[in-house]
């Protein structure tokens, strides 16, 4: 692995000019340097001056064309100044004291060993000087380095108090490991486990946010495996955590579905999931160990866990702080849905449950097919080909289907507000009975979901409840 350089960008020498004139001694810092080392894109600079750090941003902003605006946070000391070509924060070297009830330290100007040293991790505590006597020197106090070459993310000091001082460093170690395809260094590992319980003073909105970037890892199964390993996920997601391990009655034992959900979900980001189609991936059997039987004649069953799982979707986005909006539905739907498709894997597959299927899933169709592909996880070489050779004849029948019928998020043309004109009556149940009457007979093949055909099938209907018809045509 290469020593971080500094790009070939004036904007540094010009940052290096102002502060040289503040007489600030300045440098890059963080992950923007490890980020060098490792030869990843980034385009946020940390900039750590032993001075005041707006007033260098201040002075860089005046000193680039355009002038651009400088955002100042005089609460926290920082200031953002955007270019064309990175984010600039600007900030100056300080200390830190943690009470024992916060994550938020008190902060007081310090030197640049001592900026180095609150650092969360030793690949996060490289500097690269921007002073003119060592410009693009590389600063390691902690070895740094040797951790990105060895693959180990590791704490600068005592990782029992790097974690009980700031407890959402944990999160951040596995997620780190998780993104880097590192190992987290015993001392630190163990000191996540100790200390696990301190996560209790962090809000939920951080530890959601470092989950999610979990699981938009390439591996987030890693991440997953590390945070229950570690007994964060028993206090962070313990719904996930209670799928671990495998039950035995005799001969009858079912698998571990916590490493099967870890498998599911790689599966899904390898066929491109986006992370509501990852969430959905995580959450489509979280409902088993509430809904696991024994029979024994049949063995170890979950009957209704699709059903009972994505009732319990909302109370889990609204536990974890996750948005609860059209994300949600699509989540709840996709866990609702997901044994569906594996229903239909017969070759006597009728077009009414296909229709069924493409008018629930509506234009999630696409997403659902690929999360029960995903779910196939048999270790029987054999048993997963023809699961997939079935599906494939699944989805020439949805797509055979969908260009005859265009069922696809279709809107039945028989309304409750028809059915009340037409037969002069109120909200009511009877209103509600008669929709859904019409729409079973659409998905059925009965009907054709046009108005004049399923307007007089509606008044079939109405004359066989005795509902004489007021307004027979007014929709026509």
């Amino acid at each position: 692995m290469n020593t971080p350089q500094l790009p070939e960008n004036p904007l540094f020498r010009t940052i290096a000019e102002a502060a040289g004139e503040l007489g600030y001694p300045a440098y890059v810092i963080g992950g923007f340097v490890r980020d060098l080392a490792l030869v990843r894109p980034s385009k946020d600079v940390d900039v750590v001056c032993v001075g005041d750090g707006i007033k260098l941003a201040q002075a860089v902003g005046r000193k680039l064309p355009g002038k651009p605006r400088v955002t100042v946070f005089k609460n926290f000391g920082t200031a953002m100044l955007p270019t064309e070509t990175v984010e600039l924060e600007f900030v100056g070297a300080r200390k830190e004291s943690y009470r024992a009830e916060s994550r938020k330290p008190e902060v007081e100007a310090g030197t640049l060993e001592e900026d180095l040293a609150r650092r969360d991790f030793t690949i996060n505590a490289l500097a690269l000087s921007l002073n003119p006597q060592d410009f693009g020197t590389l600063v390691d106090r902690y070895e740094g380095m040797r951790d990105l070459q060895q693959k180990i993310i590791r704490t600068p000091l005592d990782p029992d108090i790097t974690f009980s001082d700031d407890p959402l460093r944990m999160m951040r170690a596995v997620r780190f490991a998780t993104q880097l395809n590192f190992d987290i260094e015993p001392d630190t590992y163990d000191a996540i486990a100790r200390n696990k319980d301190r996560i209790k003073i962090v809000s939920q909105e951080r530890i959601t946010d470092e989950l999610n970037k979990i699981i938009k890892a390439a591996k987030p199964s890693y991440g997953f495996k590390l945070l229950f390993q570690t007994g964060l996920l028993q206090l962070i997601f313990p719904k996930m955590a209670l799928l671990y391990g495998v039950e035995k009655v005799g001969k009858h034992a079912h698998k571990d579905n916590f490493y099967h959900t870890l498998q599911v979900l790689d599966n899904v980001v390898d066929a491109g999931g986006d992370l509501w189609l990852r969430w959905a991936a995580i959450l489509h059997d979280i409902a088993k160990p509430a809904t696991k039987r024994y029979f024994p004649n049949v063995g170890w069953t979950f009957h209704g866990h699709e059903d009972k799982g994505a009732r319990w979707v909302p109370g889990i986005f609204t536990d974890l702080k996750l948005p609860l909006g059209e994300e949600m539905r699509m989540v709840q739907k996709l866990v609702r849905l997901h044994l569906r498709p594996i229903a239909l894997v017969k070759e006597t597959v009728t077009d009414s449950a296909v229709r069924r299927l493409l008018f629930e899933a509506g234009d999630d169709i696409d997403r659902l097919m690929l999360l029960c592909r995903a779910d196939i996880t048999s270790k029987d070489h054999q048993r997963k080909e023809l699961y997939l050779r079935n599906f494939g004849l699944v989805e020439e029948k949805l797509r055979e289907v969908e260009s005859k019928d265009h069922l696809r998020n279709f809107k039945p043309v028989i309304t409750g507000e028809v059915i009340m004109e037409a037969f002069g009556l109120k909200p009511s149940r009877e209103v509600g009975e008669l929709k859904d009457a019409v729409l079973e007979a659409i998905l059925d093949g009965k009907v054709r979901n046009e108005f004049e055909e399923a307007f007089a099938y509606l008044l079939q209907l109405g004359q066989a409840k005795g509902l004489p018809p007021v307004h027979p045509f007014t929709h026509q």
